[in-house]
């Protein structure tokens, strides 16, 4: 029997259309993992710190485990996996990933800046990645596949 208590979401994923049910304090993250089985955006601190849990709204990168599932009413979320599997290939490529908990995240900032080269104008990509925490791997090979896969236009000695 369904909660008299849950509310109805309207929302875009991945570029479908979703409508479901959720309590009020259900988190966008949970809601995505459990209620829906997307299962690549990962729980690390469930405080915001580390972008194991990160998502794109509205197109903007955005921790999930910070945001209630009714707030993302009327907008588009876009998850790990909307992202085409041949976007890891410079991760990979630079040794940076290794136990995985990060790399989406990772990856999903890194595709987002990948749209963004003009911000590396004014940053660098140790700076635009400062909210992805990686405890493995470390950011040598990360900031490496970002900025080998990034476009050309801006100066290399920027990146680190």
């Amino acid at each position: 029997m369904p909660d008299s208590n849950n509310i109805n979401v309207e929302f875009t994923l991945n570029g479908n259309p979703i409508s479901i049910d959720v309590a009020p304090r259900d988190r966008l993250l949970d809601t995505l993992r459990y209620a829906l089985d997307l299962t690549g955006a990962k729980e690390g601190c469930g405080e915001g710190e580390c972008g194991a849990c990160t998502v794109y709204l509205d197109g903007v990168p955005a921790n999930s485990c910070l945001i209630p599932t009714y707030q993302v009413s009327g907008r588009a979320i876009d998850t790990i996996e909307s992202i085409p599997a041949d976007a890891l290939s410079d991760m990979l490529a630079s040794g940076a990933t290794q136990c995985g908990a990060c790399t989406p995240g990772v990856v999903m900032t890194a595709c987002w800046l990948k749209r963004h080269p003009e911000l590396l104008k004014t940053h660098t990509v140790r700076e635009l990645m400062a909210g992805n925490l990686c405890r493995c791997t470390g950011y040598d090979g990360i900031i490496d596949g970002i900025t080998d896969g990034c476009q050309s236009n801006y100066d290399r000695g920027n990146a680190s």
